[in-house]
């Protein structure tokens, strides 16, 4: 059965329509003032038609199937590790740097050089990140 334009709209339906307008303003088809008042518009809709009306001077957009986004020219596709691996490694290196900094610190104030008790937090911890980073799926995500 189709859906006649006087027939009540749903939540999902206005929700998909939401996602039609942000994928428009993300294209620059809409300005933001513009985006505001359809939502706004479209959350007091209550009808197929009305909900039309809010997306009658837009090209169809297809949410499934949106274009992949292709890396300007002469800008290079992302390599190496994705950011939840580099948040890791900056993570353990300064952990690492404190603890070296403190371990510094009480063996000058102690007068002699005290047991490099550092090496237990750095040595464990970067042996797991260091066997995540070789044979774990660091590359970064696509899409």
């Amino acid at each position: 059965m189709a859906n006649s334009p006087e027939m009540r709209a749903s939540d999902a339906d206005r929700d998909r329509v939401a996602a039609i307008l942000r994928e428009h303003t993300a294209q620059g088809r809409i300005t933001m003032d513009e985006f505001n008042d359809r939502l706004e518009s479209l959350y007091k809709s209550k009808t197929y038609g009305e909900l039309a009306k809010l997306t009658a001077d837009l090209p169809d957009v297809d949410l499934r199937h949106l274009p992949v986004k292709a890396a300007p020219a002469g800008k290079p596709q992302p390599k190496g590790m994705h950011t939840g691996m580099k948040a890791a490694w900056s993570a353990w290196a300064a952990a690492s740097g404190i603890n070296w900094v403190i371990w510094l610190i009480v063996s000058i104030t102690a007068g002699h050089t005290i047991y490099p008790w550092p090496l237990w937090v750095m040595g464990p911890w970067g042996v797991i990140l260091l066997v995540s980073t070789i044979f774990g799926d660091n590359k970064p995500k696509q899409g």
